[in-house]
């Protein structure tokens, strides 16, 4: 339809904004549905094999969409600042302030929220739930998974890639309110080298978070996972729990080492991949169109999950000092949980910027010396590159980064020595 003078009452609000978008060759097939924000600049969307379904909506001022992205053949979409590296597909949904690197797809019914990251062609079938969610490449959800806060790795192409079966829960909100929860399953000095066995999670089970696992690992169908597994190569069977009812003491954190622990090694992860991402991965981004946009996107995303983790970490430690006191120190306290609550604002320190050593200094140069001839200084495709790496090679990149891990695990644990936070 062409609209004329007489038409204008009718005429929507974005209908300009519609046109230039068809003027830049986005194959809209029924443009009269399309809404786009006030606030979308038109020229963050590519022109080069993008089509846009009848019925989404895109908003926001940071929303950039890549050369062969599909949104919605499924259902409406929703997009509001979101990053989309080339060849995504977003099928059905709402997707808010993530991003999608090339070729990461989510099927009809998604909710992807703040803070998630989708790699390389990582995504999900119908009606996934995410939010602060990190998916590195190939990391395939099936339907009808909640698997918000956490981070999966694993696998090494699209057809041996880490699967969460469908019907799955990561379960990350405690009894007493809390969503210090955050569960790593592989980790980041491994799982950027795309090398690792993937892992396996059945479907009709769960994972009660914060919680590890280790590479290879498969776990049968319905099992509820309570525990840590940081070794490989397992199969996993869950314990049936026998029907009981026993008292419940709010605030009691008898595990309070586990909980904290484990939330900051998922810190430190998420400080190695913060590294991975400027020394490495920047330079790929560059031969993109909008290569540039969406690594922004990326380190604003890291900055958004760092944010989250140490939100959650205080304000459990204020509900502690809190309990304690109200008088039930002696139930609630320990050297530990005084440390916890009174030196926090280090900790909090600790992860708000990066930790530079001789050690870390050299193991990285020692990488990135050799990563850089081989890579072609960031001129090949990513996921080539990364495949291609001979085994010393990426060994080099695995001790750099688990050495970051391991240094900022060292530094919170001197801040709390009392709370014994890794058993050793």
């Amino acid at each position: 339809m062409v609209y004329t003078e007489a038409h204008d009452s009718l005429k929507p609000r974005c209908y300009d904004k519609v046109l230039q978008l068809i003027g830049r060759g986005v194959d809209i097939p029924n443009p009269l549905t399309l809404d786009l924000g006030d606030e979308v600049n038109v020229e963050h969307i590519s022109g080069d094999g993008v089509r846009i379904y009848p019925g989404c909506r895109i908003y926001g001022g940071q929303t950039v969409i890549s050369a062969g992205a599909r949104i919605g053949y499924e259902g409406p979409v929703t997009i509001d600042n979101c990053q989309l590296g080339p060849k995504v597909e977003l099928k059905g949904g709402y997707f808010n302030r993530s991003v999608f690197l090339e070729k990461a797809n989510m099927g009809l019914g998604a909710q992807v929220r703040e803070g998630c990251i989708l790699e390389e062609e990582a995504g999900g079938a119908h009606c996934v739930g995410l939010k602060q969610t990190i998916l590195f490449p190939f990391v395939t959800l099936g339907s009808l998974i909640n698997f918000c806060d956490c981070l999966m790795a694993g696998g090494t192409s699209r057809k041996d890639h880490s699967e969460v079966g469908s019907s799955y829960i990561h379960f990350n909100y405690t009894p007493d309110g809390d969503k210090t929860t955050a569960s790593l399953i592989g980790d980041v000095p491994r799982g950027v080298m795309l090398n690792q066995p993937a892992i396996f999670l059945g479907g009709q089970g769960g994972i009660v978070g914060p919680l590890r696992m280790g590479y290879g690992n498969a776990v049968a169908a319905g099992s509820i996972l309570r525990n840590d597994f940081p070794e490989d190569n397992m199969l996993i069977v869950g314990k049936t729990h026998t029907p009981k009812a026993v008292h419940l003491t709010p605030g009691a954190y008898t595990n309070l080492h586990r909980i904290v622990g484990n939330n900051i090694t998922y810190l430190a992860n998420l400080m190695a991949l913060e590294e991975w991402y400027i020394h490495v991965r920047r330079p790929f981004f560059d031969t993109e169109e909008f290569g540039r946009l969406v690594y922004a996107g990326l380190l604003d995303k890291l900055a958004l999950a760092k944010k989250e983790r140490i939100k959650r970490l205080q304000i459990l430690a204020e509900k502690i000092r809190l309990s304690s006191d109200g008088g039930a120190e002696k139930r609630q306290g320990s050297a530990g949980k005084r440390e916890f609550c009174e030196r926090f604002a280090e900790v909090e320190g600790l992860f708000a910027g990066s930790i530079e050593s001789d050690m870390i200094r050299k193991d990285r140069d020692d990488f990135l010396s050799s990563f850089d001839t081989i890579s072609g200084g960031g001129k090949r495709n990513y996921i080539a590159a990364i495949q291609g790496l001979p085994a010393d090679i990426a060994g080099k990149g695995v001790l750099w980064l688990q050495r970051v891990v391991d240094t900022f695990c060292e530094k919170a644990e001197a801040i709390m020595p009392s709370l014994n936070l890794f058993g050793r």
